[in-house]
């Protein structure tokens, strides 16, 4: 394949795939929406049948349906797979009507998933569109749709990163399209506890605050004591959300809250397991008392010789296209990659579109990333 050809369909198309972008955020697909994230995956597929691209669709009861699309399903050789999660930390409405703004000037596109992970979806579809425009049949290139990546695929009980990392068994390389960092590659990322604490106290009049047991004070020092852990290569622990009591005037019988713990292997998720139950068990304020459940768990992405062999590869193709080259970085978010890397599959993360304010109404993407995103993962499936 002529790498200015590549290159060159990729800047033809950019145009239609802004707009494709758009349309895309515009569908609004909080992680418990899953009609709003099985109407992603449609949208997704309706393309792909527009191409004569291969579709399957699994089916989920709870989180979304998973994609799974496939362009020269026929071809001999082993897969290139781009991946990306169609859903999104947003309650429908957060980002008003409609909730995609584009400012060209500034080369910005604002709305919900633009970058965490629409962004990337986009850029893998544009991508596929390039290769398929120049009658690129050399393999296989699968792009895997992920529904409930936000919550660690909790609602799947883990059934679509399972999905993910079947359909992909095969691959030759996977690329996820996380959110990038300029000039980064990920290759290590933390993994996640999430703790549910529900503490227990007695109630009583605020008159008569000294004959109850506040569970709201006993979740206060308990929460104090978790939050210590800031290391950003050990252990962080993070309490988002809580609640409490009954009225204001009435000592707060129950209270319960959450503890998103974050650990870089095996030992320090054990370390997190021990903590999280020593402070659960330890008694702040006399008569109250707890218990703590994990709710989810992600693995964390550990750094892997064939991952690092890998990036090697894609530099020696970067520096034939003339593409920039990626360095070796990790992370403390978690992400599908972890599994997919746990599965023994090469993979290499957060090559998708580069942006900010994920996880909040500021999300936004650099519009021009969206075909840089492209162009790598294009390169890499041509001549990998």
């Amino acid at each position: 394949m002529i790498i200015e050809d590549l290159l060159q369909s990729i800047e033809n198309r950019k145009e239609e795939f802004i707009r494709f972008w758009e349309e895309l955020c515009g569908i609004e697909s909080q992680t418990c929406d899953k009609a709003g994230v099985d109407a992603a995956g449609e949208y997704i597929r309706r393309y792909a049948a527009t191409r004569g691209w291969k579709t399957e669709v699994f089916p989920q009861e709870i989180s979304g349906d998973v994609t799974v699309v496939t362009m020269n399903p026929a071809s001999a050789g082993k897969s290139v797979v781009f991946s990306g999660h169609l859903d999104t930390v947003h309650p429908k409405g957060l980002f008003g009507c409609p909730p995609v703004r584009t400012d060209r000037e500034a080369d910005r596109i604002y709305g919900p998933g633009v970058t965490d992970c629409k962004g990337g979806v986009v850029a893998s579809v544009l991508a596929m569109t390039a290769l398929d425009d120049l009658g690129f049949t050399g393999r296989p290139v699968k792009l895997i749709l992920q529904t409930d990546e936000e919550v660690s695929s909790r609602y799947s009980g883990k059934g679509t990163v399972r999905q993910m990392c079947d359909s992909a068994a095969d691959a030759a390389a996977f690329l996820n399209t996380e959110g990038c960092k300029t000039g980064k590659a990920v290759l290590w990322r933390k993994g996640i506890s999430r703790y549910r604490f529900e503490v227990t106290g007695r109630a009583a009049h605020s008159s008569q605050c000294f004959n109850g047991v506040s569970a709201i004070r006993e979740a206060a020092y308990k929460i104090a004591e978790l939050e210590k852990y800031k290391d950003p290569d050990g252990l962080t622990c993070s309490c988002g959300m809580i609640s409490g009591g009954t009225a204001e005037n009435t000592v707060p019988e129950k209270c319960t809250f959450t503890a998103d713990i974050r650990f870089a292997d095996a030992r320090q998720m054990a370390d997190g397991d021990r903590i999280t139950n020593e402070i659960a068990a330890k008694q702040f304020v006399p008569g109250s008392s707890c218990t703590v459940t994990l709710a989810s768990r992600r693995v964390a992405m550990t750094k892997e010789s064939r991952n690092f062999d890998l990036l090697e590869k894609m530099n020696g193709i970067y520096r034939a296209y003339g593409l920039p080259e990626l360095e070796a970085a990790g992370s403390t978010g978690g992400s599908d990659a972890a599994d997919v890397t746990c599965a023994g599959i090469p993979c290499i993360d957060s090559l998708g579109v580069e942006g900010g304010g994920i996880h909040s109404v500021r999300e936004y993407a650099r519009i021009s990333s969206l075909a840089e995103s492209a162009a790598r993962l294009a390169a890499v499936a041509a001549s990998l």
